[in-house]
């Protein structure tokens, strides 16, 4: 059971704080909710007697915090070829509502992001999990969002330099094969 104002994470929404606990008549039901209040000034009502069952759980402490920033350390995970099932993988990792998941997505996505880009729904994925996360370091760190951003960034970056940099296939260039210019005749344009 939770209290006002103490700060919960809703999954797929991020963290934030319970504003009330109101009785509400829904549908002929009385029920006890919470109220609520998430990032962007969104405001969200949970069954008080589901909110476990759903998945709302109070964030994590400052230790659970320096573990995710090693989790954005870390080499990325194996990922599916198959751009459904790495999705649908992903989007499974994002509704369980785990913290370490999460950051697995952030940075997998991430680094993905920087070896070949990302279609549309895996860059709208990366940026929704990345929100999640940062919602919950600000809290648990107690810092701006613009501290966790760059704290994230940092990790990741850093990671992606240990690890992937190498790995990297170099574009091929486009000229393969050199051709020299006859000393008499390079640099005229009627020759070239």
């Amino acid at each position: 059971m939770f209290n006002v104002g103490d700060h919960i994470v809703y999954p797929m929404h991020g963290a934030g704080v319970i504003d009330a606990i109101e009785e509400k008549n829904i549908l002929g039901e009385k029920q006890a909710y919470y109220i609520l209040k998430m990032p962007g000034e969104v405001k969200v009502m949970v069954p008080t007697n589901k909110a476990e069952e759903i998945g709302v759980r109070g964030i994590i402490d400052k230790q659970e915090a320096s573990k995710v920033f090693e989790i954005l350390e870390e080499e990325k995970t194996e990922m599916s070829s198959n751009w459904n099932k790495r999705y649908r993988d992903n989007m499974d990792k994002m509704k369980s509502g785990d913290i370490y998941e999460i950051a697995d997505v952030v940075r997998n996505l991430s680094f993905k992001q920087k070896e070949k880009g990302l279609s549309t729904g895996e860059k709208k994925m990366l940026s929704n999990a990345k929100q999640i996360l940062v919602s919950e370091l600000v809290l648990a760190e107690n810092s701006s969002i613009e501290e966790v951003e760059g704290m994230i960034d940092n990790k990741i970056n850093s990671s992606f330099q240990e690890f992937e940099i190498d790995n990297i296939e170099p574009v091929q260039n486009v000229v393969n094969k050199f051709i020299p210019f006859d000393e008499g005749t390079a640099g005229t344009v009627e020759n070239l």
